[in-house]
């Protein structure tokens, strides 16, 4: 009986491992329509389940060189389930035939047959990835490099200092999730952002700052000792010196070896993953000074041993020639740089932090004639939406009930709250003054308006002005050189001025570690990141780093409006009076009222009475009135203050 399976595969890098696993399961009798992907991992196949079984599926994967595990079958049975009848009206005398055509899917088909139509048949699409375990710019190049190459994806950039990704690409050509596989096949990780998940930047940068830290602490207690033991080389007064002197080989290397291979095996696994893609980066460097400086003093301690077959100085004397401090300090301190530099670039995030923090958690919406307070990511298309004073408003949406006045500075920057009406659109985030609403929610979750300012502002700290791809050129040639004048350094002072062996390499070592290109390429990104954030901190939204560089040539802006060129804050100017009453009587009555409103304008009138020195009224009976103004009892004499709208309803 023909029988259909589908497998998962690990192990396949690219189109030569499908090629691989096709010839190898072509061997075995009456197998057909054989389906293998490596960018998704899976295979499917259709077998003669009494010729072969899926154990002999699984060894002819395996002798392929990968790993295979069936995730299902089943039994086809082509008489009745997978026979398509075309039918057809035969006319008199009309010569005819009767078709019928047996169709085989596979699995990936069927899922190809069931997927929904790209509106306007547009495919291209974008995703954000979060990586993890770059330590210099030659690694965004190796991740970039490495994306750029995938089928299907039409761009990617990486940024260093974002420690983020944004990939452009055909999702009728790509699974997203083929990414993943993509970044750790290069040695680094990666996930996707969670944009529904407020905390996934800061709980991700908080535990790499946390695990730099361990890093950091580990080695510096373990490379402490060994600066004791430096000092044994200028100071003969040193207390302990006779005694462990003869000591500091075997413990120097006791305590060297985890920093050397523990703490800074990240260092060899990044040199390994640029080697895999041809270059070389920082990790290159790093692994390359400390493993000179570590492995020379190995290798001397191990020829002192078999020269002398003691482990410790003979005679009481330090044994010579040993460098461990070099490679445990050099490692010490470059962990110490990273975990500053992690704790910098956490900084440069407030700006999205702060802007999140304008989101409402919950929301008061109306379902089947009941109230229920919900978190603001089970909102949906649709729902009615109630919203109180002083509440922020949760989503997008129309006002469909009620009235108020909303303050929307944080989306126009005008510092004057916005009278609401009926049909009047509200913005997510926004702050309610006065009255009460309800409003039918039309943008929710990514498509707010506050949403799309924060990815905004997020795609801006990850781009890249056109000066960063100058110095990324210059970084991924700057690694190759230093090596080159490295080698040379050794080359001059070993043969050429006959110096000793381990000073050659001292000196090689030191041109290595000095050279490291963190500056060159953390610079410019650092600054987009901090000149995009900061701008966003002051409601200026900078949409990337070619726009913020291109800013330094501006010399005239021009804005179309005062409003929003204000300090926000609205102060009383001069007072006007209509008829002959009393000055300060007028003002006083206006600010005994104006002391009960939550206006930003009542507040000003208040303040000015306070700075004045007026004695205020007691009000009675105070009613705020959304989009008119206020009324109040005092003295038994009933007041009003407000606009024209409140003139016009009060008097007629």
């Amino acid at each position: 009986m023909k029988k259909q399976i589908s497998l998962t595969i690990k192990g396949m890098h690219c189109s030569s491992c499908e090629t691989l696993i096709k010839d190898e399961l072509t061997t075995l009798p009456d197998v057909s329509n054989i389906n293998i992907y490596y960018k998704t991992g899976k295979g499917s196949l259709i077998l003669d389940s009494e010729k072969n079984s899926e154990n002999e599926v699984i060894q002819a994967v395996k002798k392929a060189g990968y790993i295979a595990t069936i995730d299902g079958g089943r039994n086809l049975n082509l008489k009745k389930d997978n026979t398509e009848i075309i039918k057809k009206t035969i006319k008199a005398n009309e010569p005819s035939k009767i078709t019928f055509e047996i169709k085989i899917e596979t699995p990936e088909t069927q899922k190809e047959n069931t997927k929904p139509l790209q509106k306007n048949g547009n495919s291209q699409k974008s995703v954000s990835l979060s990586l993890s375990g770059m330590h210099c710019s030659s690694c965004a190049l190796i991740i970039e490099k490495s994306l750029n190459k995938v089928p299907g994806i039409k761009e990617a950039h990486v940024n260093f200092a974002a420690e983020k990704a944004l990939v452009i690409y055909d999702e009728l050509a790509v699974k997203k999730e083929s990414f993943i596989d993509v970044v750790k096949r290069t040695g680094y990780s990666a996930s996707f952002i969670d944009e529904k998940d407020s905390q996934f930047e800061a709980n991700k940068r908080k535990k790499e700052i946390q695990s730099l830290f361990n890093k950091f602490l580990i080695s510096f207690v373990l490379s402490f000792p060994m600066l004791y033991f430096m000092f044994f080389d200028f100071f003969s007064w040193i207390p302990g010196k006779a005694f462990f002197l003869p000591l500091v080989g075997i413990i120097s290397f006791v305590l060297a070896t985890p920093v050397q291979l523990i703490v800074g095996r990240g260092f060899y696994k990044g040199m390994w993953s640029a080697l895999r893609m041809r270059t070389f980066n920082m990790d290159s460097l790093i692994a390359i000074g400390t493993s000179v400086a570590y492995f020379y003093s190995v290798i001397n301690y191990i020829i002192y041993y078999f020269n002398t077959k003691s482990l410790i100085g003979v005679g009481g004397d330090k044994i010579p020639e040993l460098y461990f401090e070099t490679a445990a300090f050099l490692i010490t301190f470059v962990i110490l740089g990273k975990w500053l530099e992690a704790q910098a670039k956490g900084r440069t995030s407030d700006a999205i932090k702060k802007l999140m923090g304008l989101q409402a958690k919950t929301a008061r919406v109306i379902r089947n004639n009941q109230t229920l307070d919900i978190l603001i990511d089970q909102v949906v298309h649709n729902d009615i939406i109630m919203v109180r004073p002083g509440e922020k408003v949760p989503v997008d949406g129309v006002i469909i009930k009620g009235s108020s006045a909303v303050d929307e500075s944080m989306i126009t920057g005008e510092s004057l709250p916005v009278e609401k009406q009926v049909n009047d659109i509200v913005v997510g985030g926004t702050m309610n003054k006065t009255g009460s609403f309800e409003f039918k929610a039309t943008r929710v979750g990514s498509e707010t308006t506050l949403s799309q300012i924060i990815r905004l502002v997020e795609e801006a700290q990850g781009s890249k002005a056109p000066i960063q791809d100058f110095a990324d050129k210059i970084s991924a040639y700057f690694v190759p050189i230093v090596i080159g004048i490295a080698i040379l350094t050794f080359v001059v002072w070993f043969f050429a001025l006959g110096a000793t062996l381990s000073f050659a390499l001292m000196a090689f070592t030191a041109v290595i570690v000095i050279a490291c290109p963190c500056a060159l390429g953390l610079a410019t990104p650092t600054a987009i990141m901090v000149g995009t954030g900061k701008g966003a901190e002051h409601g200026l939204l900078i949409k990337g780093g070619e726009p913020l560089e291109a800013a330094c040539h501006i010399d005239t802006i021009v804005f179309d409006k005062t409003g929003t060129l204000t300090n926000g804050k609205p102060v009383v100017t001069d007072t006007i009076n209509l008829k002959e009453l009393d000055q300060d009587k007028v003002f006083i009555i206006a600010a005994s009222l104006e002391k009960q409103s939550e206006h930003p304008l009542a507040e000003a009138i208040y303040t000015e009475a306070e700075k004045e020195g007026f004695a205020l009224n007691t009000v009675e009976a105070f009613k705020a009135i959304p989009g008119h103004g206020v009324q109040g009892n005092i003295n038994n004499t009933m007041y009003y203050f407000g606009n024209r709208k409140l003139v016009k309803d009060v008097v007629g």
